[in-house]
């Protein structure tokens, strides 16, 4: 009797466990809920601080900016609201520098090939009135003087200045024209640096400082749109590896005077400009020069009078430079604060403006992942670092002189920290690698004081729809390189079975895929479980987080150790008992498409099966700011660049490929995906392609679609049918 009541007790802990889920049945998870309805989208919360630093204010129904507490989250009062006059839907917001006015973005539509433009309003608070910058139609990039009596803005080509005093609209410069000169506004391939606005207003609002992108010599791309009964052909300027880049000069404008004056930023015409950056007390435009190598950068302190310029700081790199705005200007003019891989690490340094070091603020083997400001009352710095693993961010706090550091994140996994004006508060969206993210304020040192977002629905609905979770593990590649990767298993996994599994990649320099932190895909992973397959991703070489010879260990072979270690990590799964080894495949878009291309190819013999979504298939083919960056040019790297393309290895195919591609991506040109397919055609391959009409890099574009929904149904039923 003894020996039959475990077995008992089994049985109807069986038969309890069946009748519950009988009862709840996990709900299946189809494309339509993650990609259409968005079911399983989180939920977040944009707060702007005010001056301050102990409100906060929130747009709210795209109608009503309203001002609440950083200490108790109680709403103080509402700023404007619009929603009973014909104004229409805000869809963006800016404070003049004393807080009076309003800038009101509204009506806002891409602006073709890159950026956006809007019509703008400004509402002034003691006159309660809202009125256009300009009558003469929409416009890019407005932004307000610091003294708020001004609006500057970029059309066609030129910039433009609204006296909001005297109402006069006037021309700064008046040479721009399409596809030759613009003022103000970034050309394409300056998008790779972040810029926009290419402008900058001294901090006492009597000078303008701007680029001026001459594009003559740079090449034409041609875009075609179909939508009429003839198609429209777009063309713009767009740089290829080893082509003409535009002539980049600086200006400052003197509104008292009325007169521009040319920056000297030296002879040199074949360089980048990728920064400027007033000093606190106006009387020094800093400009960030680098050689077009991208591995030597200084800052130049010009004279915004005379022109006039000097060298303060240079700092080379054996590999390259990554742009970044960390510079901080101290308020006695004399020093400021800079992130730099100096020492094989991404560190805070403090420097004079004369280009001496004065200290190694951080300090260590890990990355400062984002700097997050200085307070210069008290001397602090806020940043966040991999300091604990690269898959986490935690945010910490440091004294300018090195002492007394602390944490102040507290939840493992990805904290990402925005500061009120004065840092008496910060606002912390966190989530991790299993849980949707929740955004909360926290006083200066570290206390929750409450919650702005839990996505507590969601939390629900994972459960609902039985969501597994991601598992993190290393492995060692046979090189002895070790590296991250995540798994996820389906829901009734049995490791006495044989699963097959896609590998997701996006890949990159400083990229990667393997993070403590929500990831907004999870939805999607969780469909193929539901369909017994295993979800996994790797960090392979050239990933963030780990230092500089890791991230740059791809320099001038693009592809070359990123393929080489998802080959290898699709191996180590191979060799798992509960894989099988023949349905292996790997997905990606844009770098991650790139990857997918290229493993399938050098990994003819591993995976069964890849999707490769608007890949990158010969970087001669991609611009030259980001290319350039990492393999030089074609005429310096000939092997590189046939070494690390796609269309190289056609000859290798052996698995089932899925190509995709929008056949008006401004960004990756359908030129990869076409030239990739006559590549695969010459070499007598099969593949499966699908191209998206009238659509760009994120397969969208103006007019609304299905394409988004229609491409991952195809993905899926593609890897559900061939894996």
């Amino acid at each position: 009797m003894k020996t039959f009541k475990p077995i008992l007790c089994c049985i109807m802990t069986i038969l309890i466990f069946g009748w519950a889920l009988a009862q709840n049945p996990v709900k299946e998870i189809t494309v339509k809920d993650v990609y259409k309805t968005g079911l399983f989208d989180a939920s977040g919360m944009r707060i702007r601080s005010m001056n301050d630093g102990i409100h906060y204010t929130v747009l709210e129904k795209g109608s009503a900016i309203v001002k609440y507490s950083y200490r108790d989250g109680k709403k103080i009062e509402i700023i404007l609201d619009v929603s009973k006059t014909d104004f229409g839907r805000i869809s963006g917001y800016a404070f003049s520098g004393d807080e009076s006015k309003l800038l009101l973005t509204t009506e806002s539509e891409r602006y073709f090939p890159r950026g956006s433009q809007a019509h703008y309003y400004v509402w002034d608070s003691k006159t309660n009135t809202i009125k256009p910058v300009s009558r003469n139609g929409k416009l890019r990039l407005a932004e307000f003087s610091p003294d708020g009596n001004k609006v500057a803005f970029v059309r066609d080509n030129d910039l433009h200045v609204k006296d909001l005093v005297t109402g006069q609209e006037n021309e700064i410069t008046n040479d721009g024209k399409y596809n030759e000169i613009i003022n103000g506004a970034a050309d394409y391939t300056y998008y790779e640096f972040g810029l926009a606005p290419a402008f900058a207003w001294s901090p006492d609002s009597s000078k303008l400082a701007y680029w001026r992108f001459d594009e003559r010599e740079v090449p034409l791309v041609n875009i075609t749109m179909f939508y009429d009964l003839y198609p429209d052909n777009y063309t713009y300027k767009f740089t290829k590896p080893g082509e003409n880049n535009s002539v980049v000069e600086i200006f400052t404008y003197n509104f008292k005077t009325g007169a521009a004056r040319k920056m000297d930023i030296g002879p040199e015409r074949d360089q980048y400009i990728p920064r400027i950056k007033w000093t606190p007390d106006s009387k020094n435009l800093c400009i960030t020069r680098m050689n077009r190598h991208q591995n030597h950068l200084e800052l130049l302190f010009a004279d915004p009078t005379t022109g006039k310029s000097r060298v303060g700081f240079s700092v080379t790199n054996k590999y390259w430079i990554d742009i970044h705005d960390n510079l901080t200007f101290l308020p006695d003019n004399q020093h400021f604060i800079w992130t730099s891989e100096q020492d094989g690490f991404n560190h805070i340094y403090l420097y004079t403006t004369g280009g001496k070091q004065v200290r190694q603020i951080t300090k260590g083997p890990w990355d400062v992942k984002r700097y997050l400001g200085y307070n210069p009352m008290t001397q602090t710095l806020y940043y966040t670092t991999s300091e604990t693993t690269p898959l986490q961010s935690d945010i910490f706090s440091i004294k300018l002189n090195g002492k007394n550091k602390k944490k102040l994140s507290t939840l493992a996994g990805q904290n990402n920290a925005v500061f009120s004006r004065s840092f008496d508060y910060f606002v912390n969206t966190y989530s991790n690698a299993n849980t949707p993210p929740t955004t909360a304020v926290y006083d200066a040192k570290g206390t929750r004081l409450y919650v702005l977002e839990d996505n507590a629905q969601l939390k629900v609905r994972m459960k609902d729809y039985g969501f597994v979770k991601k598992e993190f593990l290393t492995f060692t590649t046979s090189d002895g390189v070790t590296l991250n990767a995540w798994m996820m298993k389906p829901a009734d996994f049995d490791p006495g079975k044989k699963y097959p599994v896609l590998m997701y990649e996006y890949g990159g320099p400083g990229a990667g895929t393997v993070s403590d932190g929500w990831d907004r895909s999870f939805g999607w992973y969780q469909l193929l479980c539901q369909k017994g397959i295993i979800v996994f991703s790797l960090d392979a070489r050239g990933s963030g987080g780990r230092g500089q010879e890791f991230k740059k260990a791809t320099y001038l072979n693009l592809g070359k150790w990123e393929t080489h270690d998802n080959i290898e990590g699709a191996k180590y799964l191979g060799n798992l008992p509960y894989v099988d080894a023949s349905r292996i495949g790997i997905y990606g878009g844009s770098y991650g498409g790139y990857m997918a291309a290229m493993c399938i190819l050098k990994g003819a013999d591993v995976y069964k099966l890849a999707v490769s979504s608007k890949p990158v298939t010969h970087w001669k083919y991609y611009d030259s700011i980001y290319t350039e960056r990492y393999m030089r040019t074609p005429q310096e790297n000939p092997e590189g660049y046939k070494e690390s393309a796609p269309i190289t290895w056609v000859d290798k195919l052996k698995g089932k490929l899925l190509l995709l591609h929008g056949s008006a991506d401004d960004n990756v040109h359908i030129q990869h995906s076409w030239m990739f397919n006559e590549a695969l055609v010459e070499a007598d391959k099969q593949f499966d392609m699908h191209f998206y009409t009238n659509k760009n890099h994120g397969y969208n574009h103006n007019r609304a679609g299905n394409a988004r929904y229609h491409l991952h149904v195809k993905i899926t039923d593609f890897i559900l049918n061939n894996l």
